[in-house]
Parts: structure tokens; sequence; C-alpha cells
């Protein structure tokens, strides 16, 4: 029986290399695109590459096997590829071939140390496809929990700026300048919302029209008080009303909008230590009728 499982963890192995030699004589043979990390992503890049020593030196092999499978994926998969990139921010700057090639690159790594682990363990070749299958989906992982953060910092940070914006255009500044006074009083430039800004002022200095650049906006972070806040200054211009009165609205319903939540999470936090207050109680309970009980039972018995 012990010789059929090793012939069969054998096999496996064997199988596993005759697939991975044949992707990467896939991948080498593969015809390939041009890689161009230009504007907000090529940014992003260079101040990772420039703070992040690990990445700087896995960012070559990256870049190359990414422009090695840059022929695998067809332009529906990359555009949907690039958007979930973008929904994260641009994730370390990198292109939707290089997010294959880093999936591919954490898989196959993933899976010759589950390999050598389960070997280790004596565990066989079973955590090894395990851990293979989840060193490829990490990467995945890692952006979509990027970009979920993103959104609730954006979420989170909009409303002080539409006030600040509202500000603004009161004292007699024009849109851009109101987005420019966001930009500036920010004290990290690297936080979401104020890369959004900058990316909308430079789309504006470019000459798109500010109803394309709110658009990329609601685009690149499709939440509801981003929609909500593109969608009145989209339809102040078309209708011909002040933006600042439209702004205004805005950090009022804003400011409502950031009350109602509050005593939404306050209600949600009162439900939620009903758990842990049950167990501290019931923890309470057995340290003081324990011994009542282990004293009467013993009492009992005599």
């Amino acid at each position: 029986m012990s010789l059929q499982i090793q012939l069969l963890g054998f096999l496996s192995i064997a199988l596993f290399a005759v697939a991975f030699f044949a992707v990467a004589f896939g991948i080498a043979s593969a015809p390939t695109r041009p890689s161009s990390p230009l504007g907000l992503r090529g940014l992003k890049r260079t101040r990772t590459l420039a703070t992040n020593d690990q990445w700087r030196q896995f960012e070559p092999l990256v870049r190359w096997l990414g422009i090695r499978v840059s022929g695998i994926a067809t332009d529906s998969q990359r555009a949907a590829l690039d958007y979930h990139l973008s929904l994260a921010g641009d994730w370390l700057g990198i292109t939707p071939d290089e997010y294959i090639a880093l999936s591919l690159i954490s898989g196959v790594a993933s899976f010759f140390g589950g390999l050598l682990a389960g070997y280790i363990m004596g565990v066989g070749h079973m955590l090894a496809i395990f851990v293979g299958f989840v060193g490829f989906a990490l990467p995945y992982m890692q952006v979509s929990g990027a970009g979920q953060e993103r959104l609730k910092h954006i979420s989170r940070r909009l409303p002080y700026a539409i006030d600040l914006m509202a500000l603004a255009m009161g004292a007699g500044l024009d849109f851009p300048g109101a987005v420019r006074q966001v930009v500036q009083k920010s004290s990290n430039p690297d936080e979401p919302l104020v890369e959004e800004f900058t990316l909308l002022l430079q789309s504006l200095n470019l000459g798109r029209t500010r109803k394309d650049a709110l658009a990329e906006f609601a685009r690149r972070a499709p939440i509801d008080a981003v929609k909500e806040f593109v969608g009145s200054l989209v339809q102040a211009e078309e209708r011909g009303n002040p933006v600042a009165e439209a702004l205004a609205i805005q950090a009022s319903s804003s400011r409502t909008r950031r009350s109602i939540r509050a005593e939404e999470l306050a209600a949600k936090a009162g439900v939620a230590m009903i758990g842990p207050l049950m167990l501290v109680f019931g923890t309470v309970m057995l340290l003081i009728l324990g011994p009542m009980y282990l004293k009467l039972s013993s009492d009992g018995g005599m």
C-alpha cells in the first residue's frame, strides 16, 4: 500500500513537471507585447521601487516574465486585470501582464516550497498541491485586499475633501483650484484620494473635459459616495447650475451621511459586544460556581 502511494506521488510530480515545461515552452514561444507603465501607474512603480528593497530586487524577474507572457492573455482579459489593478490604486505599479507573471512565480515557488515541507513533515505531495494553489491565488488576494482598503479610505476622506472644496469655491476659487487646495493641504501625497485628485487635475490640464475626468474618477473608485459626488457635479454642469452650490449641498449631505454612519456603527458595536460579554459572563459564573460545586460534591461524598 505504501509503495502504491509513493508511486502515485512520483506520478503526480512527473505530471506536474510535464505541465510546467509545457507552460514554460508556451511562454517562451508566445508573441510578446511592449510594456508601457505610464502615467499614475509609472509614478506608483517609481515610488515603490524607491521605498521597497525586496521589490526592487524581485521586480526585474517579474518584468521579464511579464513580457514573455504578454501574448497569452486576450484583450478582454487584460482589460479586466487592468481594471482590477486600478481599483487597488495601481498596486506596485505593475501591468496586467506582470500581474499574471507574479501569480505564476508565486504559484511555482509555493509548490516547490510545499513539496519540500511535505516530505520533511512526512505528509507527501498533497501539501505541495494545496500550497501551490494558494500561492497562485496570493497576488489576487493581495490586490483585492488593497482595493478594498483603498475604497474604504476614499469613502472616509471624501466628505472632508468636499467640505474643503466647498469652502474654497465659496472663497472665489474655480473647481480645479478647489481640487488643488485639497491636494496641497494633504500631509500625505500617497493617500488614495489625493492620488485620484492629482490624476483628476492632470486630466484637466491635458485638455479633457470636467465630465470625462470625473467619470474616470468614478470608474476608478466605484463607491456610492463617489458616484453621488460625480453625479451631482456633472448634473450641475449640464444644467448650468453653479458648481459651488452643488458642492455646498454635497458637503451638507456628506455631514449628514457621516452622522448616520456613526450611529449605525455605534448600534452595530453594541450588538457585536453581546457575544464577548456573554462569554465573559459565562466565565465569571464558572469561576464563582465551580468551586462551590466542587466543595458540595466533596462534602456529599464524605
